[in-house]
C-alpha cells in the first residue's frame, strides 16, 4: 500500500492547562483540525475540564471520558494509573513539557513499533528556535526518543496552527456586512455600539487597562470595548460601577465597555474578525489574531526576569520593525519601558498608523502562509520517524 493511502494514525494529546484558556485552546484547536481534516483519531488528555468547558460548552466536566465533535476527551486526573501497550496511540504528543504519567510513558516504551513521541513547545519569535526543531532527546532509561517540534514563524519551524478552511470563512464572513451586524446583535449590542471603533480585550490582570480606558473616555472617537467575562475584572467592574459580569454595559465620555460572555471558539473568530482591533494574550489568541488580518496588540504570558520582554522583542523585530507606534504600545502595554504612558499619545500614532498596520497584516499572512501549517506539518514529521 502506497504512503499516500495508509491509514491515519491515531495520535494522543497531553495537556495540562496553566494559562487558564491557552493551554486547552490550542490542544483543543489542533485535535480538532487533526481529526476532521487528517482523519485521525485523536485522544485529548486534560487536567482542569472546567476550563476546557468556557471554550467548548459540550464539554461535561464531571465525565471521565467523552466524545466531543469526534475527539475522545480523557480527564487527566494525576500521574497514577495503569496503561496496556495495546492503549498507547502511534504519536503522542505532550503540549509545553508537560510530564506524561510514567507509566504510560513505560507503556510507550513496551509498545511495538513505539510510538512517535513529541514535544510541541510554545510558540516564540527567537532565533534560536530554528536550531532546536526536531531535536531528539533520548529517554535516560528506557529505549524512547522524544523530538522537539516548535511553532514558529519561518521555513525552518513547524508553521502557525492554521485550518484548511480559516482563511474561506473569514472572507465569507466580512463579505456580507449584515452577517456581521448580526453576529454582534447576537452578543447584545445596538447599533450605535457596532457603528463605533470595536476592539476585543483580552489581556492578563496587571495590564495597564484602566490608563487606556481614560484615553478611550477622554477621546473624540466613539470606541466600544468588549471584554470576556472574568477578563481585567477590577478595572471593568471600576469603569462600569457594578460586578462585571456578563451582560453588563456602560458609557463613559467616548467608551462603550461591555461585558461578553466566554464563546466557543468559533464564535471567538468572529469577534476577531468582526472587530477594528484587538488585543489578544498569550499564545491561541495571539496567533488568533495574526489570522484575523486585523491590527492587534499582544500582551504576553509574564515569565519570571522579565523574560518575556526578550520574546517581545523578537515577535516585533519580525512582525513591525518599521512601526514604531505599534512597538510603542506593545512595550508598555507591555511594561517594557515601565508604567508611566502617555496613552493619549500612544493611541492617537497608533490610530494614524492604521493603514500601515493593515498593509502590514496583510504581508504578514502570506509569508505565514507559505510555512505551511502545524497540524500538517507535524504529522508529517512524526511519518518520518516510523
Amino acid at each position: 500500500m502506497s504512503a499516500s493511502h495508509a491509514p491515519a494514525p491515531s495520535l494522543a494529546i497531553f495537556c495540562k492547562v496553566v494559562d487558564n484558556y491557552g493551554d486547552i485552546g490550542i490542544c483543543w484547536r489542533l485535535a480538532r483540525q487533526l481529526q476532521r481534516e487528517h482523519g485521525v483519531a485523536v485522544t485529548l488528555w486534560v487536567d482542569d475540564l472546567a476550563s476546557f468547558r468556557r471554550i467548548c460548552p459540550q464539554v461535561e466536566a464531571a465525565a471521565a471520558s467523552q466524545v466531543v465533535q469526534g475527539v475522545l476527551v480523557r480527564h487527566w486526573r494525576g500521574q497514577d494509573g495503569d496503561h496496556a501497550p495495546g492503549d498507547i496511540a502511534d504519536i503522542v504528543i505532550e503540549f509545553f513539557a508537560c510530564d506524561i504519567p510514567p507509566r504510560y510513558i513505560e507503556a510507550m516504551a513496551a509498545r511495538s513499533p513505539r510510538p512517535a513521541w513529541l514535544n510541541l513547545e510554545g510558540l516564540t519569535a527567537e532565533e534560536w528556535v530554528e536550531g532546536c526543531h526536531k531535536l531528539p532527546s533520548m529517554h535516560p532509561r528506557l529505549k524512547l526518543t522524544k523530538h522537539f517540534f516548535f511553532p514558529g514563524f519561518t521555513a525552518r519551524t513547524g508553521g502557525l496552527l492554521r485550518e484548511a478552511g480559516l482563511e474561506r470563512d473569514r472572507l465569507d464572513f466580512l463579505r456580507h456586512p449584515e452577517r456581521v451586524r448580526a453576529f454582534l446583535r447576537g452578543l447584545g449590542l445596538p447599533d450605535a455600539e457596532i457603528d463605533a471603533l470595536k476592539v476585543s480585550l483580552f489581556c492578563y490582570p496587571h495590564a495597564p487597562v484602566a490608563d487606556l480606558f481614560a484615553a478611550w473616555r477622554d477621546g473624540a472617537e466613539r470606541v466600544t470595548c468588549l471584554v470576556p467575562e472574568g477578563v481585567a475584572g477590577h478595572a471593568v467592574a471600576e469603569f462600569l460601577g457594578a460586578a462585571a459580569c456578563a451582560g453588563a454595559v456602560a458609557t463613559r465620555g467616548a467608551l462603550t465597555v461591555r461585558v461578553l460572555p466566554f464563546v466557543p471558539q468559533p464564535d471567538y473568530d468572529c469577534l476577531l474578525w468582526a472587530c477594528d482591533l484587538n488585543i489578544v494574550r498569550g499564545e491561541d489568541s495571539w496567533v488568533r489574531a495574526q489570522w484575523a488580518g486585523k491590527p492587534f496588540v499582544w500582551h504576553i504570558y509574564p515569565q519570571d526576569e522579565d523574560l518575556h520582554h526578550k520574546k517581545l522583542r523578537a515577535f516585533l523585530a519580525r512582525y513591525a520593525p518599521a512601526i514604531a507606534s505599534l512597538q510603542q504600545v506593545m512595550f508598555h502595554w507591555n511594561g517594557v519601558q515601565g508604567d508611566a504612558a502617555d496613552w493619549p499619545g500612544l493611541w492617537a500614532a497608533l490610530r494614524s498608523d492604521r493603514a500601515r498596520i493593515e498593509a502590514r497584516s496583510d504581508a504578514w499572512q502570506a509569508a505565514m502562509l507559505a510555512n505551511g501549517d502545524l497540524a500538517s506539518n507535524l504529522l508529517a514529521f512524526a511519518a518520518s520517524l516510523r
